[in-house]
């Protein structure tokens, strides 16, 4: 997660990110699913490390729960609209996850929004995900997220162009599929209004690979669940479906 192409893609996707994904329901999907299923698997509140945290919109679930709360981002355009969100409550750094520093032990870390597929590398994934792991208390959970096979080989990254309309302005998503010559990496173009054209690509990772990654990285893997939405409501299952479910999440910990 480079200079290129992520942190060129998100400091100039930064001025409409939160426009652009207004539909996200953050408390629905963190605070309402994905913390609680991190309690059932042994979760203890105290403090948490956002691990590409982007604009800071996980920031708010978290606060109002009682979380200590710092982040950090390879994109310094994104953190200055996440100090918004957490103001003198969150410590933000700029820093790419591959080089994460340990900041301290922390009972969860979670880098969600399928930050790790822009991973592009072979021992990228492995790479950050021990860095995260050596940021965790010994009781501590490791949460992130990655996209599915389908939604790379449909929608916004292969498919029918995305627009979406946010208070007189509008852009669109055009998937333009896997790069040539580039197996698993995908590409996408989002053109419109006030921004230049931004080109995104990310790396489909498998169950296996993601599975190899994360024992490699010194950690368990406690949990790999499929993630759908059913009438507006994300819905976690086990096993996941790489067909049915948009998203794959992961839950870990120190062996």
């Amino acid at each position: 997660m480079g200079e290129e192409p992520a942190r060129t893609a998100y400091d100039a996707f930064a001025s409409i990110y939160n426009e652009f994904n207004h539909r996200n329901d953050y408390e629905m999907w963190l605070g309402e699913v994905l913390l609680p299923e991190l309690e059932r698997h042994g979760l203890k509140r105290g403090r948490a490390l956002d691990v590409g945290c982007g604009t800071g919109r996980a920031f708010a679930p978290l606060l109002r729960r009682g979380w200590e709360l710092r982040g950090c981002d390879l994109s310094p355009a994104m953190l200055e609209r996440a100090r918004k969100e957490g103001g003198d409550r969150v410590q933000l750094d700029v820093v790419d996850m591959r080089e994460l520093p340990v900041y301290g032990e922390f009972e969860l870390v979670l880098s969600l929004n399928d930050s790790v597929n822009y991973l592009l590398g072979d021992d990228d994934l492995r790479n950050a995900l021990a860095k995260m792991g050596a940021n965790l208390a010994d009781d501590g959970l490791l949460l992130f997220d990655v996209n599915s096979k389908g939604t790379y080989d449909s929608g916004a990254w292969s498919g029918d162009p995305l627009t979406v309309e946010h208070e007189g302005r509008s852009w669109t998503w055009h998937g333009i599929g896997e790069v040539e010559d580039e197996p698993s990496v995908y590409e996408t173009r989002i053109e419109g209004d006030d921004i230049e054209p931004i080109v995104h690509r990310e790396r489909f990772r498998s169950e296996a690979e993601v599975r190899e990654a994360v024992a490699a990285a010194g950690l368990d893997c406690l949990a790999s669940l499929g993630m759908q939405e059913i009438d507006e409501k994300v819905v976690l299952t086990a096993p996941p479906d790489e067909s049915r479910d948009y998203k794959v999440v992961y839950i870990g910990k120190p062996v």
